[in-house]
């Protein structure tokens, strides 16, 4: 029987990255999302929210997936809500495809919030987690809207009698237009704008992440551990952490980013300097770069999400991920940390 892929939040950094893996291993791939067309080649686009249950239904009633990757969530104003919306979608989904019966493995994307809590939990409390984080550590006594989603999928579980995986990466870098979390492309669009002004590039985070160890999480190599973990028996029914392999120190790694851009940089100096309150301020500066070398005319906040850089660069902490649960169970995808952000 052909492998059939129901990506779950196409249009986003995980999702259509993950869409080209499977569909270079030649699965039949649907991909949903409110606006899935022209994301990536191949996919059969599905257009739903997944909070309209009645019109999800509608959408998926033709659908027989044997793999469900469920890559997507909404940013709500707090905790309890993400909880009470992030349960939901992952719930409508599952409930509607049940009676069909065709579902034989769920994959859940997280991430390492799971470990770390909400960015106030650890600097408000000083309650730092241990680090490396590993995926034994046992769930924070703390509203996550991310434990709420493995709940829903183990239910539906055992319900239906599907396999499960979950995948917890660090700090995904790919490429994604509309991403609300996406670190590389918005450093690519800050180091240009800096290089059209002649300014240097300013670290905008802690003192803690720039001398720090820490990894991210290159969408290349998620896509093909969500793909080895959904089909290989061992894995099956588990949590794992997803890095690409290597560790570094932004201190070396903002040079290198600088250099390839041949501006200049500045690093720590005594304090934290955000991102977000100087980069969309540069919409101007950013029309007159697409104009220059004629780019796709995409707005700046199209593009970049600097709230979610400044949260990730400005932990008070060293984050770095274990990765030995899947290594010894035979995934061996790799990918330089340079090379993920050139």
């Amino acid at each position: 029987m052909k492998n059939i892929a129901l990506v779950v939040g196409v249009s986003g950094i995980a999702g259509s990255n993950l869409a080209k893996e499977l569909i270079a291993q030649n699965w039949t791939v649907y991909g949903l999302a409110r606006n899935p067309k022209g994301v990536v080649d191949g996919v059969i686009p599905i257009a739903a929210d997944l909070l309209d249950k009645e019109g999800l239904a509608i959408a998926l009633q033709d659908i027989v997936p044997t793999h469900v990757y469920f890559t997507t969530w909404m940013r709500m104003d707090t905790e309890a809500e993400n909880i009470m919306v992030n349960a939901t979608l992952v719930r409508n989904l599952l409930e509607l495809l049940s009676p069909k019966q065709s579902v034989k493995h769920v994959a859940l994307v997280t991430g390492l919030k799971h470990y770390l809590g909400p960015f106030e939990s650890y600097v408000k409390s000083g309650i730092l987690p241990i680090t490396p984080v590993r995926e034994e550590h046992p769930r924070l006594d703390l509203e996550n809207f991310y434990y709420a989603q493995e709940d829903e999928v183990y239910k539906a579980s055992e319900r239906d009698s599907f396999t499960w995986s979950v995948h917890r990466p660090h700090t995904l870098i790919g490429h994604a237009v509309g991403n609300l979390m996406n670190m590389g492309i918005t450093l690519a669009v800050y180091a240009s704008i800096c290089k059209e002004e002649g300014l240097p590039m300013v670290w905008p985070g802690s003192e803690a992440q720039w001398n720090g160890v820490s990894d991210v999480t290159d969408v290349s190599v998620l896509a093909k551990q969500l793909v080895w973990a959904s089909t290989t028996d061992i894995a099956k029914n588990q949590a794992f952490n997803v890095t690409n392999g290597d560790v570094f120190r932004w201190k070396w790694l903002w040079e290198e980013i600088a250099n390839y851009f041949d501006i200049p940089f500045e690093g720590y100096k005594d304090t934290i300097r955000p991102l977000e309150a100087t980069l969309l301020q540069k919409s101007e500066v950013w029309q007159t770069i697409i104009a220059k070398h004629k780019l796709q005319a995409l707005d700046l906040d199209t593009l970049v999400s600097p709230w979610h850089t400044d949260a990730d660069l400005g932990r008070p902490i060293e984050v770095i991920t274990d990765m030995s649960k899947s290594r010894k169970l035979g995934f061996t995808a790799f990918k330089p940390t340079k090379d993920s952000f050139i």
